[in-house]
């Protein structure tokens, strides 16, 4: 054990260590800098920060640091043993997965924005902050948000993935939270929600921007206490997921015009993703249209077919034309 900064980071720089809890107020400075010192020179180590209850906004600033989650005082231990649980779990892919490295299998492409994506995808995977993508529709934001789960230690665990744009504001309720039976006409028995049903690993939340206002504000108390209430239910359950939300709309200017809540707007928007459109990504598409076709031909079982370069048969042509 470290009784301050530079203690700590001696420790670091003479042992190996499976992870690491630290207080924010330290004798010689901040767990804070412990937390970036740790993030730069040993990011394969998952460091905690106890924090003080209530304290969101220091919470969220050890996560944008590279703290792996926070833990609130007075320390709660089933809490802690779930941190701790998931900090010291390294998941393990099957085999037909580790032939290729799985960002590469499910994030195709070799442009440079692409291969930078890759590297913050794999990040942000070892954190358990919430995520928040960007990009235009069909850019892929649930494949990016279904590999961020695949990477993280919550890969053994549901990867549950909602549309809030296609779900009608009377239900939404009902498909996040859950409800008892004959709460209301048509509940002929208990349903489990949606966040219940992501216990242990990821909620993907597609069109966030879509929820109404009073949604926003039953989300955002889920996604601080971690608790949920089912419709018609008088008792709270213990949820544990990392939230991953996704949006094609200009979240921030929703915010500035009272549409999206701005403290659910602060406490899902830790770590941020913005997708390319595939008109940046030129170099791309004769890459992602021969993966296309070669899962076609497989499906159909006919001998693997190609795409050309139409420039390289043009070349192609002009040197064999005569004059």
């Amino acid at each position: 054990m470290a009784h301050h900064l530079q203690q700590a980071k001696y420790f670091f720089s003479e042992y190996k260590y499976d992870a690491c809890i630290t207080d924010l107020n330290l004798p010689d400075g901040s767990g804070l800098d412990l937390v970036k010192h740790v993030s730069q020179h040993y990011p394969k180590t998952p460091i905690a920060v106890l924090t003080a209850y209530g304290n969101m906004e220091i919470a969220i600033a050890s996560l944008k640091a590279g703290a792996f989650d926070f833990v609130s005082k007075p320390i709660n231990q089933l809490h802690l043993q779930q941190l701790l649980q998931k900090a010291l779990h390294v998941p393990q892919l099957s085999e037909t997965v580790t032939k290729a490295p799985l960002e590469e299998s499910m994030l195709i492409g070799d442009s440079q924005i692409i291969r930078k994506l890759r590297e913050s995808i794999k990040k942000i995977a070892r954190s358990q902050a919430p995520v928040f993508i960007t990009g235009e529709s069909g850019t892929g934001k649930e494949v990016v948000a279904n590999l961020i789960h695949l990477l993280s230690n919550r890969s053994d665990s549901p990867f549950i993935a909602i549309n809030c744009g296609a779900i009608s504001e009377e239900l939404m309720e009902s498909e996040l939270f859950g409800h008892k039976k004959g709460c209301f006409s048509g509940a002929t028995q208990d349903k489990q929600g949606l966040v219940q049903a992501a216990n242990g690993g990821t909620l993907f939340l597609d069109e966030v921007a879509e929820l109404s206002l009073a949604m926003q504000a039953k989300l955002l108390r889920a996604v601080q206490e971690k608790k949920i209430r089912p419709l018609g239910s008088d008792t709270e359950i213990e949820v544990d997921f990392r939230i991953i939300s996704a949006t094609h709309q200009n979240i921030e200017a929703l915010v500035e015009q009272g549409k999206f809540r701005h403290d659910l707007f602060f406490r899902i928007h830790v770590m941020d993703i913005t997708l390319p459109p595939l008109r940046d990504r030129e170099r791309d598409i004769l890459i992602l249209a021969n993966h296309f076709i070669q899962q076609i031909c497989t499906e159909w079982r006919i001998p693997s077919k190609s795409f050309t370069d139409a420039r390289s048969e043009e070349h192609t042509s002009e040197l064999q034309s005569p004059d």
